[in-house]
């Protein structure tokens, strides 16, 4: 179930934008890491006062809080968050319980859509798996016939330790004295919080091994290995028209370019393909596809069931089309504590780095498409000239 705290974390959230924005900008990485910390520290501050509200105005009753879908461990879970309690904060190497590992994924999925749509997998202990192309799985042949050597050409192992997410989790010592449920809801926010930022960053805008990032959804790779971003595939206006043929005709050529690969073989991605847009421009792509129907609901839809999905990651005027399954998103490795033995910003706290294996790339270069945005608006006044607006 996910996670739900009342109102929102404003502190950190303008931390969060301001640290994005310097990544964005590729600002100094002295720079970077200390909004990075900025970031982290209002995280815990908003997170500790958030939950010790909870704290005060619930009833910690088990069998009251199942009932109303709240927050209630399983008896390995509560074992090993009495053990932190007792410790006083993580053991070195300890590894959060497995059913906690998977209620973080479940609540990075469904508070962040985007991960949701990238098809973002939990290996969980697994760090290499591997990957078959549908395309060759598959081999005629004589009855006695050799096909081992085709067959094997279908497979290969993907690696994906090679990567580490790091968070840093400062828990505050009164945290501890709060019990169990409320330290694993803590650091369960946490994670989902922290790890949200790196994981959108590095699946959308990630620079590659080079950089130890992912490679992004809006990079292309060479035949070399090197990491170049994407050039625009076109501009889209979604113009308004009588019957939407230029919307419906402009989507029509993102979902053609989209249904070939990098080597021109054709693919299936209807009811597949996902649209990101800033949030700046998500208003406006909203606006040019919704429509009042005769009974005056207002409804919203784009033409070939394309999903839209908003993250700040993507530029404003800037649209990115992917299409679902042909990138690798994965988790893996299992979360691992480990005591940061440095000068906290914060004090009366313990600082622990959780470290998890992450790695993301395209399956090929036309796996995700970016094109340029200029949707126009017209006000007509009375007697006057059309305005237009950006």
């Amino acid at each position: 179930m996910t996670m739900k705290l009342k109102g929102k974390m404003e502190n950190f959230e303008v931390k969060k934008a301001a640290y994005m924005e310097l990544v964005r900008e590729g600002a100094d990485a002295k720079v970077q890491a200390e909004a990075w910390n900025e970031m982290q520290d209002a995280l815990v501050t908003d997170l500790t006062e958030k939950i010790t509200a909870h704290v005060r105005n619930e009833n910690i009753d088990s069998q009251i809080l199942s009932s109303r879908g709240q927050n209630v461990l399983t008896s390995e879970e509560k074992k090993y968050f009495n053990e932190v309690i007792e410790f006083g904060g993580f053991d070195d190497d300890s590894i959060l319980p497995v059913t906690t590992q998977n209620r973080v994924f479940e609540d990075l999925v469904a508070a962040h859509p985007l991960l949701d749509a990238i098809g973002l997998q939990d290996l969980g202990a697994v760090t290499r798996f591997i990957y078959s192309d549908a395309n060759k799985t598959f081999a005629w042949g004589n009855l006695f016939g050799p096909i081992k050597g085709q067959v094997s050409a279908a497979f290969r192992e993907e690696q994906i330790g090679q990567l580490k997410l790091t968070a840093f989790a400062v828990i505050p010592k009164d945290m501890l004295e709060l019990g169990p449920e409320w330290v694993e809801r803590y650091v369960r926010t946490l994670l989902v919080e922290s790890y949200s930022v790196g994981l959108e960053y590095g699946l959308v805008n990630g620079r590659g091994p080079a950089q130890s990032e992912p490679i992004g959804l809006t990079k292309d790779v060479a035949l070399n290995g090197a990491v170049t971003d994407k050039t625009s595939s076109g501009t889209l206006t979604f113009a308004p028209s009588q019957f939407g043929e230029v919307v419906a005709g402009e989507l029509h050529d993102v979902i053609k370019a989209l249904s070939t690969d990098a080597e021109g073989k054709s693919r299936k991605v209807l009811n597949k393909v996902v649209m990101v847009v800033n949030p700046v421009d998500a208003i406006s792509v909203q606006f040019r596809n919704t429509i009042q129907t005769a009974n005056g609901q207002w409804v919203t839809a784009l033409p070939y069931n394309i999903r839209v999905v908003e993250s700040e990651e993507i530029p404003v005027g800037k649209a990115l089309f992917f299409v679902q399954g042909e990138y690798l998103a994965i988790l893996a490795g299992g979360y691992k504590a480990n005591r940061f033995d440095q000068t906290l910003a914060i004090e009366d706290a313990m600082l622990y780095t959780i470290k998890q294996f992450a790695n993301g790339k395209p399956k090929d270069n036309k796996a995700a498409l970016l094109y340029d945005l200029n949707i126009q608006f017209s006000t007509n006044g009375p007697g006057g000239d059309d305005e237009e607006t950006p």
